[in-house]
């Protein structure tokens, strides 16, 4: 038998009949699941500089275990002394079994190592079941060697879900185990 991601195997034998009988879906195909991963840095000072450009792909190729591509400028913004056709951020866009590794490493790893950590906000969904957290620093993850980055950044993740509202994705996110911040409790 070939090697399967442990939420992989999770989602189909826990996830998906307990999200199909908590909003009582008529078949499985309904069932929300996770399509993507969209992990993406903006750069703006590598306006300057073409090694920060460099350095972020090679990181974010290390993170996600997938080469990470440029994104391109798509117009010329003369008060950012940006051209069209100039490197300005990178990004990669995880599928299948590399999702699923990337999104436990995150859960499991990558997110309790940030400081002061008491969850993530669940404000970042979009109205369409699909959920945008930002990162500070890249150096929560451990496959970043924090002597050898040159600069901390941060960075966007999105997951994207075949769910139709917020409400499914977030039942979705917090049945893999995804750390929601609880609501403050007033006194």
């Amino acid at each position: 038998m070939s090697y399967q991601p442990r939420l992989k195997t999770k989602y189909r034998s826990e996830v998906a009949p307990a999200l199909k009988k908590e909003f009582n879906y008529t078949s499985s195909m309904q069932v929300p699941r996770l399509m993507k991963i969209s992990v993406n840095q903006g750069l703006g000072s590598a306006v300057g500089d073409k090694k920060i450009i460099e350095n972020a792909q090679t990181e974010m190729t290390t993170i996600t275990g997938q080469k990470a591509v440029q994104t391109i400028s798509r117009k010329d913004i003369s008060n950012f002394k940006l051209r069209k056709g100039m490197p300005i951020g990178v990004r990669v866009t995880l599928r299948g079994d590399k999702m699923y590794e990337f999104l436990e490493r995150l859960i499991a790893v990558s997110l309790p190592r940030t400081r002061d950590f008491r969850g993530v906000k669940p404000s970042g969904f979009d109205g369409n079941g699909n959920f945008t957290m930002g990162v500070k620093e890249q150096i929560i993850f451990p496959e970043i060697d924090i002597d050898k980055t040159p600069k901390i950044q941060g960075m966007d993740i999105t997951f994207v879900t075949s769910a139709r509202t917020d409400e499914e994705a977030k039942a979705l996110l917090t049945a893999f185990g995804f750390p929601f911040a609880k609501p403050a409790t007033q006194q």
